[in-house]
């Protein structure tokens, strides 16, 4: 074929928007032909028209393949005639990445001049003629420029995975070094906890022999009393009886002689042996050194033998053990006002005047009420939280500590529930437990000094133990509140209950 119709059929072969060989030619309404991509992407790009005439297009209309035209540009492929370099790519992109043949002597695939510039807007190389025509208004770079350009920031970012892959592996190292750490040091825990345990066993079996072994006495002791005390009640006995047969004798005897003789010889009746000596028996002398000794055990024995009740108060009844409790006045602190007879308690930014005697330094106050034995139950309203509830043994300091504005459970003497807006904590020693977050506005404290246990309950909006304590009360306890300023406190009373003191 002579070399100008070839040039003039491959001009006429050429799409306008990408300027070579049609690719998948398809047909518009107006007649224009162009590459099926390269249309879709105009229309993608701009408004559905004829990017050579401008006739709008109807919306949604799909360009239809032009059959002959496809056919034509077969049989030129297939006869060696003008078309793209057997070596390119059969079907380039326009949106394509770089040729990654672009080296040195490189050509464009669609207009066969070398390739020297970069379009940075689609993202490829480009010849010359590229830029004048689809390339024209983008930002272009020299080859070289760019390279180095990519080269600079691939070796930052080697830089960076090398800095991550160094910090990675250090992570890795930490995690196995804490591996190690964690078997280590758990085997030796369980190696300790297992010797302490075994130590506690032995410990605790001597202390069941030596227990066993002072009832044993204590049993033998009070058992030898009861013998002793039992001859002299027999003898006692039998010489009242020989008496009172010496009598009887007497009152039958006939002759009046014999009766006076005998009579007037006849000795008093044996004495009264005078009061007996309590037998020494005291079951709960026996406990109560393994009460305070095993108390911590007794109290997970405790927990799973004797479950706190639900207050009656869920069930719309009063128990039989609720108790109206009064504040000590001569107990709270002088930012306190009492009123309600004594019933309310309201914690104020100013003091009524100096600290009386006996008075706690914190904001704590307590009740005139205390208990030593048997169950109690009663509630508390509150205004709001930030407020501390529990009760203590009467030593509990009433001067102020370090910063704590309270010493509720700050020690071994008192046990106590803090009622935060966040959450709420169970204190006893100086150790807390934090626990779910509920309702502070109605709360009930069940305490039974028999079995040793002190419970916590929101009342609204319906009954829900907050927590439980297990303990064994040895001294007379008290409850005891702590007010955060602005805060009021009332003891809920009710005329069908008593009051029970000490």
């Amino acid at each position: 074929m002579d070399a100008s119709v070839a040039e003039q059929l491959r001009e006429k072969l050429n799409c306008s928007i990408c300027l070579g060989l049609y690719r998948d030619p398809v047909t518009l309404p107006c007649g224009h032909n162009f590459c099926g991509d390269c249309i879709r992407d105009s229309w993608r790009r701009c408004e559905q028209s004829c990017p050579e005439c401008r006739e709008p297009c109807p919306a949604g209309a799909e360009p239809r393949r032009n059959v002959a035209l496809s056919q034509v540009l077969e049989l030129l492929r297939a006869a060696g005639g003008p078309g793209p370099d057997p070596d390119s790519d059969p079907d380039p992109d326009p949106r394509a990445g770089p040729d990654p043949r672009a080296g040195p002597g490189a050509r464009c695939s669609r207009h066969g001049r070398p390739l020297e510039l970069f379009c940075r807007t689609e993202g490829r190389c480009a010849c010359c003629a590229c830029t004048v025509h689809e390339c024209r208004l983008h930002e272009r770079v020299l080859l070289d420029e760019e390279r180095r350009e990519r080269e600079g920031q691939l070796r930052a970012r080697l830089e960076v995975t090398q800095q991550r892959s160094t910090q990675a592996e250090t992570q890795l190292q930490h995690l196995q070094q804490q591996t190690t750490h964690i078997q280590s040091s758990a085997c030796t825990l369980a190696s300790m906890v297992s010797s302490k345990f075994s130590c506690l066993l032995q410990a605790l079996e001597k202390r069941q022999a030596l227990a066993l072994e002072n009832i044993e006495t204590a049993k033998t002791q009070a058992l030898a009393q009861i013998q002793d005390e039992e001859r002299q009640l027999r003898g006692h006995l039998e010489a009242l009886t020989q008496y009172g047969c010496r009598v009887h004798d007497l009152l039958t005897q006939g002759d009046h002689q014999t009766f006076l003789q005998e009579s007037q010889q006849l000795l008093e009746p044996p004495a009264p042996l005078g009061p007996r000596t309590p037998v020494q028996w005291d079951e709960d002398e026996q406990l109560s050194d393994l009460k305070e000794s095993l108390s911590p055990l007794c109290g997970l024995l405790l927990e799973e033998q004797h479950p706190p009740r639900m207050p009656a108060k869920a069930a719309h009844s009063l128990p039989a053990d609720y108790r109206n409790l009064t504040f000590d006045p001569a107990s709270a602190n002088r930012h306190f006002y009492l009123s309600h007879e004594d019933q309310q308690v309201t914690h104020h930014r100013e003091p009524q005047g100096p600290a009386r005697p006996g008075s706690f330094e914190l904001w704590q106050v307590q009740c005139a009420q205390g208990f030593r034995a048997g169950r109690h139950y009663w509630e508390v309203l509150t205004s709001d939280h930030s407020v501390t509830l529990g009760v203590t043994y009467p030593e509990l300091t009433r001067c102020k500590q370090g910063m704590n504005t309270d010493n509720i459970g700050r020690g071994p003497d008192s046990w106590g529930l803090c009622i935060q807006e966040d959450s709420v904590q169970a204190w006893h020693n100086g150790k807390a437990q934090r626990l779910p977050r509920a309702s502070g506005r109605l709360l009930g404290m069940e305490l039974d000094l028999d079995i040793g246990y002190l419970t916590f309950y929101s009342l609204e909006p319906q009954a829900q133990q907050l927590h439980t304590f297990n303990a064994f009360f040895n001294h007379p306890v008290y409850p005891v509140f702590w007010l955060l300023e602005g805060r009021t406190l009332t003891l809920c009373h009710h005329p069908v209950t008593q009051e029970a003191e000490i």
